[in-house]
């Protein structure tokens, strides 16, 4: 009985999930909740902006994009799509149960000791990677990895977990129980600091089977994630990498709470100092930040 652009107004102010769930109320509902002034409202404010500055290898489909889809398929879109923007330093897009912002850090734009060193670090192309360049780690003792973002890109008042994105090579070596300290904060703030593992050997398979595509746009959040009984109370501290759906490893630095209209750096970092045994084999393809999952 309500004016459809009052339920619309309503919708708005609800979740992704929410409007696609009250899509299935009736088929008048349906065509409110699947329309452009439910779905722009579910788009960062500053998805404009965003867009512009994508790399051009990506402008024409996004012309293509603004100027044919729907504000819903074009939402779907930069959660499917990463972005690269900035000329290569980050990608953007978007959580798709929430419309939280994510990113990643490209590995050109973190501070690596001895990365500008061929002889420790070497860069390459690799096909599976989001950005031109990856970063392979040939030797090194001194291990030690920090990235940064402004904060005022992250969506305000959200927790989020920062991850690194990696993968390793055939030889592998120095990682094995080797503990890597984390630190994640504001720089001249308290950090939140633990340790991780970065042997593959020790990987868990995450459960991301993708259930028939009528199940629903939302189906693979739903699915409950299957994991090696072995292994459970290694993930469950989160402290070993696991396999990601594009096939790369990533494993769980630490937490952030991005608070309202802060507008500062937080810095990320990896670090073994102490025992520096030599250590070969990874290669990096960023520094990822996105919204903490809820369970």
């Amino acid at each position: 009985m309500l004016p459809e652009g009052c339920l619309a107004h309503s919708i708005s102010y609800t979740t992704p999930v929410d409007a696609c769930r009250l899509r299935l109320v009736a088929s008048s509902v349906r065509v409110i909740a699947d329309s452009d002034a439910v779905w722009e409202r579910f788009l960062p404010s500053d998805y404009q902006q965003l867009i512009s500055r994508a790399v051009p290898d990506d402008q024409g489909l996004l012309h293509y994009m603004l100027a044919s889809a729907s504000k819903k398929e074009f939402y779907i879109f930069l959660c499917d799509q990463p972005l690269v923007i900035d000329n290569g330093a980050l990608s953007f897009s978007l959580d798709k149960p929430t419309a939280k912002k994510c990113f990643m850090i490209a590995a050109s734009e973190l501070q690596i000791t001895w990365g500008d060193s061929p002889l420790y670090w070497s860069w390459k192309s690799d096909p599976e990677s989001r950005f031109t360049k990856v970063i392979e780690l040939m030797d090194v003792c001194w291990f030690e990895i920090c990235g940064k973002i402004d904060t005022s890109l992250l969506s305000p008042d959200t927790a989020y977990t920062t991850f690194l994105v990696y993968k390793a090579s055939g030889d592998l070596s120095g990682f094995k129980d080797q503990p890597i300290e984390i630190s994640v904060g504001i720089s001249g703030e308290d950090s939140m600091n633990r340790i991780v593992y970065l042997d593959h050997s020790v990987e868990v398979q995450r459960g991301t089977t993708t259930l028939p595509r009528r199940r629903g746009l939302f189906h693979r959040f739903r699915a409950k994630q299957q994991r090696p009984q072995a292994a459970v109370s290694q993930v469950a501290e989160n402290r070993y990498p696991v396999i990601r759906k594009d096939g790369w490893l990533e494993v769980e630095l630490a937490e952030y709470y991005n608070k309202d209209l802060e507008n500062t750096e937080l810095e990320i970092s990896l670090r073994e100092v102490k025992k520096l045994n030599w250590k070969r084999g990874l290669v990096i393809q960023g520094i990822e930040i996105r919204p903490k999952v809820v369970t």
